[in-house]
């Protein structure tokens, strides 16, 4: 339960829009992935903060079996490199102390773990984390598929909001 993390980041992200309790953390409400943050007390005055984003991987977001092993291989592996990435987008000074991006039953999870100091911009932080997940994963899918779920909707609010019509409908890369 989130009576687990420190007071001060849970009434940080209890007040955020963007945040709602979910198991023992908060769920960001502004992405369409799984997105969730856990953050637990350090020996200093920073919160350490776990952010975890599933994405389905990209032969389950298709819709056949079109994808081959080196396709998706070669997606995963530059999927799991921008995401390195993921701290730029905070506008805040903040340093990974842990990073992965693993298979777990069909999906990609990336897990980004960090101390930060000022619980009242947390949140703030995590929302760009995960919101920079979903967006890296869009700009990544592979043309010339069929997307299906989740997949399909974010591409077509990225058409949608790109002016698209339609009739001319290049992925967004």
């Amino acid at each position: 339960m989130t009576e687990d993390m420190p007071e001060r980041a849970t009434r940080a992200f209890e007040r955020h829009d963007a945040f709602e309790p979910r198991g023992d953390g908060y769920g960001v409400t502004t992405t369409h992935f799984e997105s969730r943050v856990v953050a637990a007390e350090t020996d200093d005055r920073a919160v350490e903060y776990t952010v975890t984003v599933r994405a389905p991987m990209l032969r389950n977001a298709v819709a056949d079996d079109a994808v081959g092993p080196a396709v998706e291989e070669g997606w995963f592996d530059t999927y799991r490199l921008r995401l390195e990435d993921a701290t730029m987008a905070t506008r805040a000074d903040v340093d990974l102390d842990e990073y992965d991006v693993t298979e777990e039953r069909g999906e990609a999870v990336a897990r980004f773990v960090f101390r930060y100091g000022n619980a009242d911009h947390a949140p703030d932080v995590v929302k760009a984390v995960a919101e920079f997940v979903e967006g890296t994963y869009v700009e990544g899918v592979v043309p010339g598929y069929e997307y299906r779920g989740t997949v399909a909707e974010l591409l077509g609010e990225a058409r949608q909001s790109g002016g698209d019509d339609g009739t001319n409908s290049p992925m967004p890369l």
